[in-house]
């Protein structure tokens, strides 16, 4: 009985520590969701509560008739789609190539990957400005797109799930007469959609989320993206006052993307196991 006690008493602590935690994370996303139907003035008093005292939409109908957002909300999906959609293909093909083609020199291609994830994105910012330049795409969408469509760590995922896979089932293949991409494109990347799925969530979050990539490739106000045009807003650039009703409302249609999308795929997204072969 002792023990049993102790045993309850520990799991009442510990869960009473994780709420605790949880009210701690939660408690700012609350502030921001109340604080956007807010007026200006109650916002300026009391900015922490949560219940508004006089519910109002004049923020969100200010960002979507009386400001650029829809075109910031436009140009970020732009990015964002072509982002994602380049990275799965480019990084997946990177991965199979380590994984599974021989050439010469694979090793140093491979420790140059690793190598690329471990230097600070800033360091990079100036070498990105002037490349950009000298290709003659800055200001353009392809500016914005082209740098980020290939993920170092995106590689290194795919290529350690590869590894994974038996090579058994891509011989089985190479049997009945199918080439080297073939076995990649119908055989091998369906086995990788954990994998997949994983880059499919890091390259949405990490593109949408993206600001420094932006500063640099861009000046026009329309290829403006959502992180710029609320760091602006945010800032007080675009606006007079505090306006918080208006900064945490642009905030949190902001998250929501990112959130839906990483609620949707939470569950694949730890499936490891999924396209395992029984041999």
């Amino acid at each position: 009985m002792r023990r049993f006690r102790a045993s309850v008493g520990w799991q009442i602590a510990l869960y009473a520590l994780l709420i605790a935690l949880a009210i701690v994370y939660i408690y700012p996303f609350l502030v921001q969701v109340s604080t956007s139907f807010k007026t200006d003035a109650e916002a300026a008093v009391n900015p922490v509560s949560l219940i508004p005292q006089t519910w109002s939409t004049a923020a969100y109908e200010q960002l979507f008739l009386r400001s650029d957002f829809p075109v910031w909300f436009a140009n970020s999906a732009i990015v964002t789609v072509f982002v994602t959609l380049g990275r799965v293909f480019f990084c997946s093909l990177a991965g199979y190539a380590l994984a599974r083609l021989h050439f010469r020199g694979r090793g140093v291609v491979f420790a140059a990957v690793v190598a690329v994830m471990a230097v600070p994105t800033v360091v990079l910012l100036i070498p990105k400005f002037l490349v950009i330049n000298q290709l003659g795409i800055y200001d353009t969408y392809a500016g914005m797109i082209l740098p980020l469509l290939v993920d170092a760590a995106g590689v290194f995922i795919m290529k350690n799930f590869f590894e994974s896979i038996p090579v058994s089932v891509e011989e089985q293949a190479r049997i009945d007469g199918a080439g080297t991409f073939r076995v990649f494109w119908s055989v091998v990347l369906p086995m990788a959609r954990p994998a997949l799925i994983t880059i499919v969530i890091l390259s949405f979050q990490g593109s949408w989320n993206e600001l420094s990539h932006f500063i640099v490739s861009t000046q026009s106000p329309a290829l403006t993206t959502l992180t710029k045009g609320v760091a602006s807003l945010a800032s007080g650039q675009l606006s007079q006052g505090t306006q918080y009703p208006l900064k945490l409302a642009a905030a949190l249609i902001m998250t929501i993307p990112v959130a839906v999308m990483f609620f949707i795929f939470q569950r694949r997204i730890l499936n490891a196991s999924e396209g395992a072969v029984k041999e």
